[in-house]
């Protein structure tokens, strides 16, 4: 019987995280080991088969020219962690899963940068957070999560007030909501896909599980 893939998880480092034992769930159930990664979880050292950057904080501004003096909710140390784990998995080429924060912090680590805040370019769409899937997506036809999920238009959740702007390099746009704003960017070359939305809320759903069984066939 083959080894079960291990999956690293980067996240915050608070004791009770709902997004860490979803994201658990959801990788147990897609058939994978989680490890939890924080400034509090030191990895146990075990070789990683892909790796998830989950959501969270807004990323320090230094990191994409955003305003300083703008007052938000930062973690630099979870920055820092982060950015040298998605380089770490650049290096090595595996498959790399950002959820809403985590798809922002990979594009800024690729050289793309953000909307600071989203809440006054929504005309069509409202900005309040919500666990449930009441939001639409359009997804490119023929890109690789269009693939993934089976369709080309999804309801997802959305717990976010910041955006990719600009895609980093190697990254292009294959998903976007009614105001046009970005919810999902992949790489054409290599295993990498950033989602703007939760799918670890939205498990229950299969087309939102097939994400992270997409992470588990790119490391068979």
């Amino acid at each position: 019987m083959a080894a079960r893939p291990r999956v690293g998880v980067t996240g915050n480092a608070r004791r009770w995280t709902p997004s860490w034992w979803c994201l658990r769930l959801a990788l147990l159930l897609a058939g994978a080991i989680p490890e939890r990664i924080s400034v509090r979880h030191p990895p146990s050292g075990k070789s990683l088969d892909a790796l998830v950057i989950s959501g969270g904080d807004d990323i320090g501004p230094e990191y994409y020219g955003g305003d300083i003096d703008v007052r938000v909710r930062l973690d630099p140390e979870r920055d820092a962690l982060e950015i040298d784990w998605i380089k770490r998995a650049l290096d090595a080429g595996i498959p790399l899963l950002g959820i809403c924060r985590g798809a922002q912090l990979i594009n800024v680590v690729l050289g793309g940068n953000l909307h600071q805040d989203i809440r006054q370019l929504r005309k069509l769409t409202y900005n309040r957070p919500g666990l449930l899937p009441t939001k639409q997506v359009r997804l490119e036809p023929g890109s690789r999560i269009a693939g993934i999920c089976g369709r080309q238009r999804l309801r997802v959740n959305s717990l976010h007030h910041q955006a990719i702007d600009n895609p980093g390099e190697g990254l292009r746009v294959v998903g976007r909501d009614l105001d046009e704003l970005t919810q999902a960017v992949e790489s054409d070359d290599r295993p990498i896909i950033g989602v703007q939305w939760h799918p670890e809320y939205l498990m229950y759903l299969p087309v939102q599980l097939r994400l992270f069984r997409w992470l588990l066939r790119k490391v068979e």
